[in-house]
Order: structure tokens, then C-alpha cells, then sequence
């Protein structure tokens, strides 16, 4: 059995390969073909150096490879009780900022970088040979070992492949987590967008965690939304935030109760409801379901009313507010009644906030429902208050 799982996993490393190579061809393809789309097949061999097979039959046949080898990884993997999950890099494993974009504040930080000689001690790292310095999120290398045991991981990001080489050695110097399966923008099929196309995985059975819900148009379905990180100046200026960052604050994130640790217990519920509460035969199961179901618990028991946060005349069930509130399992409505448990407002002058105050009902500021979709858990309503303002736009964005 051991052996078979080696000669598997070397099949799998082979497949990946290959699907990187033909991936490469294709997009030589689509540049070579004419003003009407058509393409010459001797053209496209000889530019390509292809073999006798012939390029588009090639490509056919390893589609075909591709979906065999898919359906074998999945069934190993699930005899192995695993799932996959795809990691973004940026703002969700690690920062990253040029060294000459750092601050006065931050010129510190030169004198602090750890070695690069034993990476798996440190978390702040001087790489000169790339003008760079990238700051690991506190709790990344637990959350990477125990995800391990749980998950076949890989990383996905939109940096270009040196730079994923890099991150991936600073991560995981050992080759533990990861074994090679580092995808970069130079892997993908479309610009600017990520896809579990370039990932050997079954979507069924795949958990993306990403910072960046856009990068991911055709697989939502399958996102963790994280929350950003961001320890450089840069990081914030990149965003437009006009704040202080965590390195001029000399500060960072909690290990026990960051991003993601709080992301770890996540994964942790999400795998144990895809293999021990969902019903149907192991095949046949979705990680989607489960993804949508372990959501839906954080806010099951609220029922919420939103007040000066929509623009006027707007579809409140529109917004996306309103609908990250009912994916997270709460009910929304535009009146309020005595079912009502929280008033989401930006004012607290306004009827309906009130009225909340009145009926001793919570009131909140709409970051307690964005805080409460990164941590899939209702947030403490007491850490979001919601102030009187003075000409307060109803607007949101």
C-alpha cells in the first residue's frame, strides 16, 4: 500500500509538471493564432517544436490525463481523511515591502531581521539578493503543521514564481507542507484571476484562503475570506489607509488569537462537518456545503435591521451587507419588531438606532458584520459601538 501511495504521489508531481508545460503551449497557441482565429497546424508545430502527435491532440489527450489523475488523487486523499487547501501569500500568510519603501519609523527593523541561515526560527527576513523584507504572520508555522495533518496544501499567489520559490522556502524550509506545489501568476489561465483550474484538486474538495475575494471569480464558493494583514507602512499606503502601521506601531497580531489561529479552528470544524455530518457517500460529498453550512452558525440566532447604511433607493437585499449577514446565518429585515436582535447603524441619531437603544437591543457599527464574516463568529457587539454624527451621509461602501 505504501508503495503504491509513492508511486501515486510521484504521478501526481509528474501530471503537475506537465500541466504547467502544456499550459505554456496553449498560451503560445493563442498568441500564434490568426486575425480569424484560425491556426496553422505546420506553423504551430514548427513554432512550438512539438512532436508528431500533434499539439491540439496532445493537449486533448492530457485533459483526459488530467481529469484520470484528478479522480485518483481525490480518493487517496480522502481514504487519508485530507481536503485541500489552496493559500494565498500576501496579506494572509506574510507581508512583504521593497526595503527602500520602508519608513524612518521602520528603519529599526534592519537591525532585527533573523537569519536566513535557519529561517524556521524567525519571522522577519532581510532578502537582499530581492531588495526585500517580508515579515511572517505571527502564528504561521503552527498553522501550517497542524493544517498539515488535515489538508494537502498549496500556494497560490499572484506574485511571480521566484517570488513564490522564495516565500515557499521561508515557510516551509524543510519542503514539509508543501512538496513543490507552489503556483504563481506565471501558472495561471487568465490575468488578474486565480482559478482551481492550475490545481490538481477536485473544486468538491478544495478550501481557498485568500485576502482578495475578486481574485477568485468563478470559485467564491470555496473562499475563506481573510482579513489583511498588514505590517509595513507600505502595506497600508497600498490600501489607502491613513493609519500607523503595526511595524511603526513597534506592534503585531496575537498568536493565540490572530487571524489564524481563529482561521485554524475554521478549518478544523469545516473538516470535521465534511467528514462526519454530511450524509451522502464520501465520493459524492462537497466541501462547498460544508463551507456554507459551518458559515451560516455565526449569526443563526440573529435577526437584523439596518439603518442610514444603504443609499437611498437602494435594494437593501442588494447590499453586500445584507447578504454577507444572511450567509452567516442571520435573518434581515428593513422594520423593526420585538424578533429584532441587533440595529446595524453608522448613526446613532437615527430612528431605528433609537429604538435600539429604547428596546435595549443590541446596537452596532456595520464593521461588527465584516468582523464577524472573517471569523465565521459573532463578534463581541460591545467592541463596536456606533456614536451620534452630525450630517452623517447614508452611504456605505
Amino acid at each position: 500500500m505504501e508503495l503504491l501511495e509513492k508511486d501515486h504521489a510521484k504521478e501526481v508531481a509528474e501530471l503537475e509538471a506537465k500541466v504547467r508545460n502544456k499550459r505554456c503551449k496553449t498560451e503560445k497557441l493563442d498568441d500564434l493564432e490568426g486575425p480569424q482565429g484560425s491556426t496553422s497546424q505546420g506553423l504551430m508545430e514548427e513554432k512550438l517544436d512539438v512532436g508528431n502527435n500533434g499539439t491540439l491532440q496532445d493537449l486533448r489527450l492530457g485533459n483526459d490525463e488530467i481529469v484520470r489523475l484528478r479522480g485518483t488523487d481525490m480518493k487517496n486523499l480522502l481514504r487519508h481523511k485530507k481536503l485541500y487547501l489552496v493559500l494565498d501569500l500576501d496579506h494572509t500568510l506574510l507581508n512583504s515591502t521593497q526595503i527602500n519603501h520602508l519608513t524612518a519609523e521602520e528603519e529599526y527593523l534592519k537591525s532585527q531581521s533573523d537569519s536566513l541561515q535557519d529561517v524556521s526560527k524567525g519571522s522577519l527576513f532581510m532578502l537582499e539578493f530581492m531588495h526585500m523584507m517580508t515579515k511572517l504572520r505571527p502564528f504561521v508555522r503552527t498553522f501550517l503543521k497542524e493544517a498539515s495533518e488535515i489538508f494537502e496544501m498549496y500556494i497560490y499567489t499572484m506574485g511571480d514564481r521566484p517570488y513564490a520559490l522564495e516565500m515557499a522556502k521561508l515557510l516551509d524550509p524543510e519542503k514539509e507542507y508543501f512538496n513543490g506545489r507552489v503556483i504563481s501568476r506565471d501558472d495561471g489561465t487568465q490575468k488578474h484571476q486565480k482559478g482551481l483550474d492550475v490545481v490538481l484538486g477536485q473544486e468538491s474538495a478544495a478550501v481557498i484562503l485568500d485576502d482578495t475575494e475578486n481574485a477568485w471569480p468563478n470559485q467564491k464558493d470555496n473562499l475563506i475570506l481573510m482579513e489583511r494583514y498588514h505590517f509595513f507602512a507600505s502595506s497600508c499606503r497600498q490600501f489607502g489607509f491613513d493609519c500607523k502601521s503595526l511595524s511603526q506601531l513597534k506592534s503585531d497580531e496575537s498568536e493565540p488569537d490572530g487571524a489564524l489561529a481563529s482561521i485554524l479552528k475554521i478549518l478544523r470544524r469545516i473538516h470535521h462537518f465534511f467528514f462526519y455530518e454530511l450524509d451522502s457517500d464520501l465520493a459524492r460529498r462537497d466541501v462547498r456545503q460544508a463551507l456554507k453550512t459551518v458559515r451560516a452558525e455565526a449569526l443563526k440566532d440573529c435577526k437584523i435591521v439596518f439603518s442610514g447604511v444603504f443609499p437611498m433607493k437602494f435594494q437593501p437585499e442588494n447590499h453586500h451587507l445584507w447578504i454577507m449577514a444572511e450567509q452567516l446565518g442571520g435573518t434581515c429585515s428593513t422594520e423593526t419588531d420585538s424578533s429584532v436582535t441587533h440595529v446595524v447603524s453608522m448613526d446613532a441619531g437615527t430612528q431605528k438606532s433609537r429604538w435600539a437603544v429604547k428596546e435595549n437591543e443590541f446596537l452596532v457599527h456595520p464593521r461588527w458584520i465584516e468582523a464577524t464574516n472573517f471569523f465565521w463568529q459573532k463578534q463581541p457587539e460591545e467592541n463596536f459601538p456606533v456614536s451620534q454624527t452630525k450630517n452623517q451621509s447614508p452611504l456605505i461602501h
